[in-house]
């Protein structure tokens, strides 16, 4: 009997907390809505504010430049964290790993650059060739069977000055080759033969008449008979050391 009486006494003053907490509305009373009034000064000062523009913007596409370099640095990203752990890294070895991918880019960057100046400036040295220029081919027909010195002469009589230093040029690759300093290829370059050389005289010499070479012959420079006199002893002394 007791156990009834206390039970029905937590039930009471349960319904009775729940009672209290319930909120009674009217359904027949309507909301109230109080007008503010805003002014046409007011208006335009709160249009100017940034926290009341809520207008979306639509963000810019990416420019194929931006897009490749975001593709870029996550394959090296990759890369490297397969490689090193870059999310395991910490400190000076975390801050190299975040930078490499930065390093390498640039380098490809400028070995792409340098790749297409290079293949440009040959386009416009190769793009036009006058009647009087002599192509590559007939390179190892002069050095092997002609005599350079009499085409020398001849070209100076045409007054054609820049010829007369393609053929200076190649009287030293003659010297050079047959004085086994270089081994003569169609297919080297002149870079090639620079290399090659292991004198520092000689080595030196053949670097500058072959940078005047390239600037007369490849850049079309015109040269008079004075400036050909003066760039022609480059030529002979340099023969005339190998000779030696």
């Amino acid at each position: 009997m007791q156990l009834l009486r206390f039970l029905f006494l937590i039930l009471f003053i349960g319904n009775f907390g729940y009672a209290q907490d319930a909120v009674i509305t009217d359904d027949n009373t309507a909301p109230y809505y109080q007008k503010q009034d805003i002014s046409k000064e007011n208006l335009d000062t709160y249009k100017n504010k940034k926290a009341f523009n809520y207008e979306e913007k639509v963000a810019d596409e990416d420019s194929l430049w931006t897009k490749f370099k975001r593709w870029l640095k996550g394959i090296l990203h990759r890369f490297f964290s397969s490689i090193f752990g870059m999310d395991a890294a910490t400190g000076i070895l975390w801050f190299i790993l975040r930078v490499l991918p930065y390093i390498v880019l640039a380098i490809l960057i400028f070995l792409l650059i340098r790749f297409f100046l290079k293949v440009n400036s040959r386009n416009l040295i190769y793009g036009e060739q006058k009647k009087a220029e002599i192509l590559f081919t007939d390179e190892e027909q002069i050095i092997k069977n002609e005599n350079i010195n009499a085409l020398i002469t001849e070209a100076v009589k045409q007054n054609d000055y820049r010829l007369a230093i393609r053929y200076y040029y190649l009287l030293v690759i003659k010297e050079l080759s047959e004085n086994n300093i270089i081994d003569w290829q169609q297919q080297k370059t002149n870079e090639d033969y620079i290399k090659e050389i292991k004198t520092n005289s000689i080595q030196m010499q053949f670097e500058k008449i072959t940078k005047i070479y390239d600037y007369i012959w490849y850049g079309e420079f015109k040269i008079d008979a004075i400036k050909f006199e003066n760039l022609k002893l480059n030529f002979i002394n340099l023969n005339n050391q190998v000779k030696k």
